[in-house]
């Protein structure tokens, strides 16, 4: 008999292939929850189970026990945050107390996306944004139910995550998205102020072998999920074209993070993409 796990968040770009590689592996009945606030339902998967809704409604919602639960239903961007403030308190702190709750009462694991923010400017990055505390904070939360209540849960944490079914355009775009969008159109590059960002920039491929061993092996805090490469954002645009166009300096966006991935490679992952060669490959397939 297969396990039931939950994605919450599943319809997303991480999420939507976390549930093809869960449901590919033959292991697992998939269910997905998602209120399509960022989540596309051109992203299903055949085979998957959709689910339309908040997370906060979770009991509403989702009549079954499953034994895992993926946690990826969260607001997630940074500057649009102080902006999208009620979105980020409704998704990251009424939405994620139930899924707390939920895991909880049904002995389900959790495994929970934390953000890289939270390790950004030597730890001075977890308060700079609504969505940085609201994640560092719901780490701690986390934690202490789990010694409160007894929860079963692993905390991983995404490094700037780059791929297919990414968004290249609109306010939720990522990074990459955006430069693969102006490399397509014959724009100039643009990256905000002062282009000295570091970032590790981690392909999809490698977060969602990460996820899914974590799922299955780790328990507690701290499983990193991102290259050992790093690059400032300048360097990254500046390998998709020298046409480059500086944007103001934005509130909340930091400057470094560190990397925390030794107790993922001590489950047997490793980045195995390179930022690089997919851009070579994204220039090759879409020469202007």
């Amino acid at each position: 008999m297969k396990n039931i796990v939950l994605v919450i968040g599943g319809a997303g770009f991480v999420g939507s292939h976390l549930c093809e590689e869960l449901f590919k592996s033959g292991n697992y009945d998939v269910y997905s929850l998602d209120n399509y606030f960022n989540g596309l339902k051109s992203n299903h998967i055949p085979g998957v189970n959709y689910i339309e809704g908040n997370s906060k409604n979770i009991y509403d919602l989702i009549n079954f026990i499953p034994s895992l639960v993926f946690h990826l239903g969260e607001y997630s961007r940074v500057e649009q945050s102080f902006d999208d403030f009620d979105d980020v308190w409704d998704f990251n702190v009424l939405g994620t107390k139930k899924v707390v709750e939920f895991c909880s009462e049904r002995n389900a694991k959790l495994v929970y996306a934390g953000s890289s923010t939270k390790f950004g400017d030597k730890d001075g990055g977890r308060d700079a944004s609504p969505y940085a505390w609201s994640k560092s904070k719901n780490t701690e939360f986390i934690m202490n139910y789990s010694d409160w209540f007894k929860l079963k849960y692993a905390i991983v944490y995404f490094y700037n995550v780059y791929g297919g079914r990414e968004r290249q355009t609109g306010k939720y775009a990522t990074v990459i998205g955006i430069f693969k969008n102006l490399y397509k159109t014959k724009q100039p590059i643009t990256i905000v102020k002062p282009g000295n960002q570091q970032r590790n920039f981690t392909h999809i491929n490698d977060i969602v072998r990460g996820l899914i061993l974590t799922g299955e092996k780790g328990y507690g805090d701290g499983y990193g999920i991102g290259s050992n490469e790093s690059f400032s954002v300048l360097e990254v645009a500046q390998m998709f074209k020298d046409n480059i166009v500086f944007l103001e300096e934005r509130r909340g966006n930091r400057k470094t993070a560190e990397l925390i991935t030794d107790k993922t490679i001590g489950l047997g992952w490793k980045a195995e993409y390179k930022l690089k060669d997919h851009i070579v490959d994204f220039k090759e397939r879409n020469k202007v």
